[in-house]
């Protein structure tokens, strides 16, 4: 790999054999790198590929703001606790939980404490995440001091569940959180119904739509019109449905984008598998 701008020490900008431009990451390895040069591969610790269209230069400059130490760590326990291994080569993960470390070791030394507004929520509608961000959160005050409160649990569950959307935009993140909490309230109050979160329904259709606010975001929505199984769904569940395109309304308010015939039929299916469920345990 040629060198073509050294940050400083640790992290370096250079072309790879295929001709792209790529973040390496490695103690020293700016030291020993001379621009237009071939780089050391025994200095290389990490390679990052810039995707999305972000620019490399700036996602370089990004990662040079952030201390080693703390980059280091960060990396090595994304790659511990199984949120990303070794052989990842994206950079925007890393970059925002480093860059969010860095700030909370900041705060820590101030002895100042962030109470995060969407705990509750975050550990009902993201459970994965929360448990991989509290496994995450040990692994990296293992490695730094001092140590960071438990409550930053929810800041890296979110940064992990933001890894899945191509915006890297955290406030969509939070966008999306607050409509779940809002469709949910739809269906409890449309059905009188206490629809627990840890239900398998409910789960579902979380997990549901939060695949939808990844179709909206790539503009790979449902493309259906009048599909035979859509059709059928609203036609066997017309209740649902109402409730659905009342989901949907919510979609367009919050987000802009109005959603196909097909993608409110599948939410009409999980809105009535979720009061299927709740009537049987209710029975």
């Amino acid at each position: 790999m040629e060198a073509l701008r050294v940050l400083n020490n640790n992290v370096v900008l250079a072309r790879d054999e295929k001709g792209q431009e790529v973040i390496l990451t490695g103690r020293g390895i700016g030291f020993s790198s001379q621009q237009g040069k071939p780089i050391d591969p025994a200095l290389i610790v990490r390679v990052f590929v810039p995707a999305d269209g972000r620019d490399p230069d700036h996602l370089a400059e990004v990662f040079a703001l952030i201390g080693e130490e703390v980059l280091r760590a960060v990396v090595i326990a994304l790659e511990e606790v199984g949120v990303e291994g070794r052989d990842s080569t994206r950079p925007t993960l890393a970059i925002a939980v480093a860059d969010h470390v860095a700030g909370a070791l900041d705060r820590a030394k101030r002895g100042i404490v962030v109470e995060y507004p969407l705990r509750a929520e975050t550990q009902a509608l993201y459970a994965t995440e929360y448990a991989q961000a509290q496994s995450l959160l040990a692994a990296i005050n293992e490695r730094l001091d001092p140590r960071l409160d438990p409550s930053e649990a929810t800041a890296l569950a979110l940064h992990l569940v933001n890894a899945g959307f191509a915006s890297g935009d955290l406030s969509f993140t939070y966008t999306m959180t607050g409509v779940i909490q809002q469709m949910l309230a739809v269906v409890r109050e449309q059905y009188r119904l206490d629809v627990a979160q840890e239900s398998l329904s409910a789960a579902r259709f979380i997990t549901h739509v939060r695949y939808l606010f990844v179709r909206i975001q790539q503009h790979q929505q449902l493309k259906g019109h009048e599909s035979t199984i859509g059709k059928g769904i609203r036609q066997h569940y017309p209740e649902a449905t109402g409730t659905a395109h009342r989901l949907a309304t919510i979609v367009e308010l919050r987000l802009g984008q109005q959603l196909s015939e097909d993608e409110v039929s599948y939410l009409a299916l999980h809105v009535a598998r979720m009061t299927m469920e709740a009537d049987a345990d209710a029975g």
